[in-house]
């Protein structure tokens, strides 16, 4: 047995899984989620390979050595050092630089900002929102009819963006920096898809538009479109660095939560606030009861509880203070078979583990329920 104070301080995230679909800055974000108390799966549901040696990204810095476009638009930090640093390998970094000194240069934010800087460079506007559609705003009000615009791309899809600069009359001359592909191994992908639609996660999260492009479209192959589409929509919360990332999934009516700015850590932060807020809490026996992902809080304490135990708790939580018999119990274990006594094992068990006993009560030849205070209205809110 352990004593109280030999229990860890828990972060917000303690007793939630969280899945994390990045392929870049995948343990920064995986860090962030843990040190603040989430079990972390990760799963790249892509690999980003750099154009060092791709024609693509060669042919187009050659196109604006030797026809000095009017504008640069530099979309990313990794993206633009990327560039600068392939331009080196082929020889030609100083040249690029020489023109890039001459054109009109717009950073999106901060980051691409200092990238820029650090290359010796000046950027000539940044937009505060780090967006995009801002970008897009200032280049149509200065007008672009005849204008030579190059948009150094990092694999994220701009929706819109080269369109309408085509539209407005622009030649566009696009730098890939860095192409999206398939990871090379797919069985973590696969894993995570399977605890997505199994609720084995509380959240998952995403960094770009073509990571959860990808995993549509996995799941897609996979035949559980369907089912993962119905898990973001009504019990895994799925989470994204911002607008643009979550373009995709609002393609197939998935809401998403983003935070107010694009970063790792305002996204982690809002984790922290959304998930504990949907956890059910309930007044049991004298005690708080925050039932959670994987474990629960009793008067604040965490309580690390199998998934065997989970399902018990979540079936009695549905109609808190109510007889559930232990056949409707039966179903609601996983893999558990036809014998009701693998109901009164995992119960045991359940009990032990929330260190609280009175918490469920048994109700002789009926079943299990929950000691719910008589003075809360839970009883009757979901009946």
């Amino acid at each position: 047995m352990h004593d109280e104070q030999q229990l860890p301080e828990h972060g917000p995230l303690a007793g939630f899984t969280v899945g994390v679909t990045a392929a870049r800055r995948a343990d920064e974000l995986g860090a962030l989620l843990q040190r603040r108390g989430a079990v972390v799966l990760h799963a790249p549901a892509l690999r980003i390979v750099p154009l060092a040696d791709d024609g693509e990204l060669l042919a187009a810095t050659k196109e604006i050595i030797d026809q000095v476009p009017d504008v640069v638009v530099a979309t990313t930090a990794i993206g633009f050092r990327g560039w600068v640093e392939a331009a080196d390998g082929w020889g030609f970094g100083e040249q690029l630089l020489g023109r890039l000194r001459g054109v009109e240069l717009l950073a999106r934010g901060p980051k691409v900002k200092g990238a820029i800087r650090a290359a010796g460079l000046t950027e000539e506007w940044s937009p505060t929102s780090e967006s995009m559609a801002e970008v897009l705003d200032l280049l149509l009000e200065e007008g672009v009819d005849g204008r030579r615009i190059a948009v150094q791309l990092h694999g994220e899809p701009l929706p819109g963006f080269v369109e309408s600069l085509r539209a407005g009359g622009a030649e566009v001359v696009p730098v890939p920096v860095y192409r999206w592909m398939p990871p090379e191994d797919i069985g973590p992908v696969d894993r995570l898809l399977d605890a997505t639609v199994s609720r084995g996660l509380d959240a998952l999260t995403f960094t770009s538009a073509p990571a959860a492009a990808s995993l549509l479209s996995r799941a897609e192959e996979r035949g559980l479109a369907g089912e993962l589409i119905n898990a973001l929509h009504h019990d895994v919360l799925p989470a994204c660095v911002g607008p643009v990332t979550a373009l995709p999934l609002q393609a197939r009516g998935v809401d998403t939560v983003q935070p107010e700015r694009f970063r790792l850590g305002p996204l982690v932060q809002l984790l922290c606030q959304e998930l504990p807020r949907r956890a059910r809490a309930l007044p049991i026996a004298g005690h708080r009861v925050e039932i959670r992902g994987h474990a629960v809080l009793v008067d604040g304490d965490l309580k690390p509880v199998s998934p065997a135990g989970m399902s018990l708790l979540r079936a009695l939580s549905r109609r808190p203070g109510w007889v559930v018999g232990r056949a409707d119990l039966l179903r609601a274990l996983p893999g558990a078979g036809r014998d009701e006594h693998a109901v009164e094992t995992a119960m045991a068990r359940l009990r032990t583990a929330l260190g609280a006993p009175k918490l469920i009560q048994t109700v002789v030849k009926r079943g299990y329920r929950l000691a719910l205070d008589a003075a809360s209205d839970a009883k009757y809110a979901d009946a």
